[in-house]
């Protein structure tokens, strides 16, 4: 009897020392800022009251669909206030989730499968419960569906298996315990409900209005003019900790405009409430007259911790004539910087030197010892630059000058075997003459691209503007029939999964995906994976940096700028808690003044 006994023994100490129990949240590294008790996030007012009417400006020409989670139509604005997710993320933690529809989640020390424990009280807007079938059901259409959103695919690619375990216990099985964010990330996953959705065309832009469980409902709306939502006095959630002193407002109006200018005066004449201005050049002019000099309506500043990422003209790859990372920083050169930020932004801006820009996570100088360890097995398949040279975007800040920064794209070029004949930069062996487009949504930006054009005709190289809708920007970006774009890379405080999406050689050819660039590149696949597998936070920074090197040492964008705050305005009758988030402004934890 006594080996059974200690075999009995061995295995209750190993359940016990393997698997937590239950928990409120989940931190990617080190522990949880909030304990299972905690009433309100910080960020909020808990009795901030409830009330009044938020109306916003959107600039756009339409939308056809209510259903965000597609890669067909054009989703309405305000649409993902109709959907949550399992848990919510806590913005002044690096990455942290706290239960949201998942009253508690359940996993092993070593992360290898993750358990969610449903709320009793989790309720669509139609009232059904919302159980573990609706979670399963939505990571299927999410993940496997041809016209669903493809960075689910990428991000939940190591989910190997899914159990049912009871109506509200639904558990998630990975292929091994190395990707330690999969947890959180599923807890990020939206649910759908499947009553609905087995009724309806998931993959089809349609402006039925869906069964949701999120804060809003959809009170009417206007096609290419205006959708309403109403906050939901039913909504189950609204007392939870994550919840409190969040959607305050009665109604939220979002007011659609054609034009960015036309936004603007609109907003001046009190149209609408809020404005999150992104045009230096209006900041710095615009938001002045007898409005705010009476304090009617407040310009501010605002500043936050989040990751700037990568702003930057995005070069198509998979165009022949971008083939060369030659070529792609050569052009580069042609880009003046310190000219355009002057000149056009008031010397506003901050120059972009990183897909990391403005956090810890961003490379800089030459590689730390710990970097070199992990570059050292990809030495024979990276550029020497990699390893001796520190990365810089190019400068016409003195010394420097266009002029020299021309003689250097000029050397890159016939490098890559182009040279200027009858004034028209030709390859040498293909007789192609180098011309391509700037795709824009955005008439703004033509002042901007303009003088860089002029630079580019110095170089023998013709390039233009093409100006589109919403609409068909949206169809040409997700199929990647482009040029050049002017686009923005986010990034978190916490890499992860998403990575894939970005820059995996399998997303190349995924209508949809994230992969603007083109980007395929093993070394560039396995440092995806390294970042994904950081065992801890230190680990996770040292990883970063070298993929952050690497892209950069591949010309695939040329960077642009970037401010560490957030620039408002917003009508006087709004009021805001006294901390904001870390991530930003975040306009859910705001509410319109008691008279």
């Amino acid at each position: 009897m006594r080996p059974f006994s200690l075999l009995l023994i061995s295995l209750i100490f190993i359940t016990s020392t393997s698997f937590a129990s239950p928990q409120h949240g989940v931190a990617m590294h080190g522990e949880l800022k909030y304990p299972s008790d905690f009433a309100h996030f910080d960020y909020t007012k808990s009795d901030a009251p409830k009330g009044g009417t938020l109306k916003l400006g959107v600039v756009g020409d339409n939308f056809d669909s209510f259903n965000p989670y597609i890669i067909k139509g054009v989703a309405a604005s305000g649409v993902n206030y109709l959907y949550q997710s399992l848990t919510e993320h806590s913005s002044d933690e690096a990455f942290s989730e706290y239960g949201l529809i998942a009253e508690k989640i359940d996993m092993p020390d070593d992360r290898s499968s993750v358990t969610f424990h449903i709320n009793p009280k989790a309720r669509f807007s139609d009232q059904t419960p919302i159980t573990a079938a609706d979670v399963e059901f939505s990571f299927n259409k999410l993940t496997k569906h041809e016209k669903a959103r493809p960075h689910y695919n990428a991000y939940y690619a190591d989910v190997t298996s899914i159990k049912i375990i009871d109506a509200l216990t639904i558990q998630f099985i990975f292929k091994d315990h190395q990707n330690k964010e999969l947890p959180l990330i599923l807890g990020q996953m939206p649910v759908l409900s499947k009553g609905y959705w087995s009724t309806h065309d998931f993959g089809s832009s349609s402006l039925n209005i869906p069964v949701g469980n999120g804060p809003y409902l959809i009170e009417s709306f206007d096609p290419g003019r205006s959708v309403t939502l109403r906050r939901n006095n039913n909504y189950w959630a609204k007392d939870l900790p994550v919840n409190k002193g969040r959607y305050n407002f009665d109604h939220i109006i979002y007011e659609y405009y054609k034009d960015n200018t036309v936004a603007l005066e609109a907003f001046k004449a009190g149209e609408f409430d809020f404005r999150v201005e992104r045009t230096a050049r209006n900041w710095a002019n615009a938001y002045v007259g007898p409005q705010f000099d009476s304090g009617q309506l407040i310009k501010k500043e605002v500043k936050h911790e989040r990751p700037a990422g990568m702003q930057a003209f995005i070069l198509n790859s998979r165009r022949d004539l971008f083939k060369d990372p030659k070529v792609r920083r050569a052009l580069a050169f042609a880009f003046d910087f310190e000219w355009t930020n002057q000149n056009l932004f008031n010397s506003q801006y901050a120059r972009n030197q990183s897909y990391f820009e403005n956090s810890e996570l961003a490379s800089s100088g030459l590689p730390s010892k710990a970097e070199l360890e992990i570059l050292k097995p990809f030495k024979d398949q990276l550029p020497s630059a990699v390893f001796n040279e520190a990365y810089f975007s190019p400068s016409t800040q003195k010394p420097g000058s266009i002029r020299k920064n021309l003689r250097s794209a000029i050397k890159l070029l016939k490098e890559a075997g182009w040279s200027v004949k009858n004034n028209q930069l030709t390859h040498q062996k293909t007789g192609q003459e180098f011309k391509f487009e700037f795709l824009v949504v955005q008439k703004d930006f033509e002042r901007i691209i303009q003088p860089f054009i002029k630079n580019l005709q110095k170089l023998g190289i013709q390039a233009s503007i093409r100006v589109v809708d919403v609409s068909q920007y949206i169809n040409r970006h997700r199929s990647f029939d482009f040029d050049v774009i002017i686009s923005s890379i986010g990034q978190s405080n916490s890499p992860g999964n998403e990575q894939r999406e970005y820059w995996h050689s399998g997303k190349v050819n995924t209508p949809g995906s994230r992969n603007v660039a083109g980007i395929s590149d093993p070394v560039i696949d396995q440092l995806i994976e390294l970042v994904i597998t950081a065992p801890d936070r230190a680990t996770l920074i040292t990883r970063t940096k070298v993929l952050d090197r690497v892209l950069l040492a591949g010309h695939y964008v040329i960077p642009n700028w970037y401010v560490p705050f957030d620039r408002i305005a917003y009508t006087k009758n709004l009021s805001q808690p006294k901390i904001s988030p870390k991530s930003g402004v975040s306009i859910d934890t705001w509410w319109t003044k008691q008279p």
